[in-house]
C-alpha cells in the first residue's frame, strides 16, 4: 500500500537501496530495482514488541543495526542509489546524525526518501515542539541513547498519569535505576528525538525534488531529497 501522496516519489527511485526501519510496511520500489533492508530488531523481535501486528507482515531485516550507536557505518560510503527512511527519525536519540548517515551512504545523485509524522495527526499532538537547539545539542554531544527526561516528556504529552512519582534519592541517580528505566524496554515504540511537523536540518540541502506536508496530505511530512557530491 502506498499513500498517494507519495506516489510521484516513485518515478524518483531507481538502482539498488536500503531502507530503514520497514518493519510490517515496507516502501512499493520500482520494479527492477534492488533493496537492502536495516533495522533494529529481528523478525522475532519485533513480533514481540509488536503483537497487534500480523508476524508474517514483519519485514525481514538483512542488517541488524543500532542506528543511535552505529549509525550506518556497516555500509560504505555512497553505497546505495536511494535510501528510504519512513516513520523513523523520531524515535532516535540524535536524528540529525542519522539524517548524515543517509546521505553519506548516497551516492553523487542518489535520492534520500525520508518521511516524519505531521504531530498535528498524531496520538501525541499534545506534546510541545521540540526546540532546534535541542536537536542541534544532541547532535554536537554525539548523543547515543534517550535520557529519562525523554521518556518523562513523552509520558508528560501523552498519558501524564503514568508519570512516575518523583525519585527519593537525589536527582543525580543514573538511568539505568531513574524514573524512565521502567519504560526504557518500550523505547522502539515511543517517538523522541522530536515532535515537530518537519524535520528543520533538512532545509540545510538545496530544495527537495518532491515534498509533500501534513496541511495537504493531513499526516506526515515526506520528501525526496538528491545528493550532489
Amino acid at each position: 500500500m502506498i499513500r498517494e501522496h507519495r506516489n510521484p516519489a516513485l518515478p524518483l527511485i531507481r538502482g539498488a537501496g536500503l531502507e530503514i526501519g520497514a518493519l510490517h510496511e515496507p516502501f512499493p520500489v520500482p520494479e527492477g530495482t534492488a533493496i537492502t533492508y536495516a533495522d533494529t530488531l529481528t523478525v522475532d523481535q519485533a513480533a514481540r514488541l509488536f503483537p497487534e501486528i500480523d508476524a508474517a507482515r514483519i519485514t525481514k531485516a538483512d542488517r541488524i543495526l543500532n542506528l543511535d550507536v552505529d549509525g550506518l557505518v556497516c555500509f560504505p560510503e555512497k553505497s546505495f542509489d536511494f535510501v528510504i527512511i519512513s516513520h523513523v527519525l523520531e524515535h532516535l536519540a540524535n536524528p540529525i546524525r542519522v539524517v548524515g548517515e543517509v546521505f553519506r551512504v548516497l551516492r553523487t545523485g542518489g535520492r534520500a526518501i525520508i518521511a516524519v509524522p505531521d504531530m498535528r495527526f498524531t496520538f501525541d499532538r499534545s506534546r510541545k515542539i521540540t526546540p532546534f537547539k535541542h536537536l542541534m545539542d544532541d547532535y554536537q554531544n554525539a548523543v547515543t541513547e534517550n535520557s529519562d527526561e525523554h521518556y518523562l516528556d513523552f509520558l508528560g504529552g501523552v498519558a501524564p498519569r503514568y508519570l512516575p512519582a518523583p525519585p527519593k534519592t537525589s536527582p543525580t541517580t543514573s538511568p539505568a535505576s531513574g524514573p524512565g528505566a521502567s519504560i526504557a524496554t518500550f523505547g522502539t515504540r515511543i517517538r523522541f528525538g522530536f515532535s515537530g511537523s518537519k524535520h528543520p536540518n533538512l532545509r540545510s540541502f538545496r530544495p527537495p525534488l518532491y515534498e509533500s506536508g501534513g496541511d495537504s496530505n493531513a499526516y506526515e511530512y515526506f520528501s525526496v531529497w538528491e545528493r550532489e557530491s
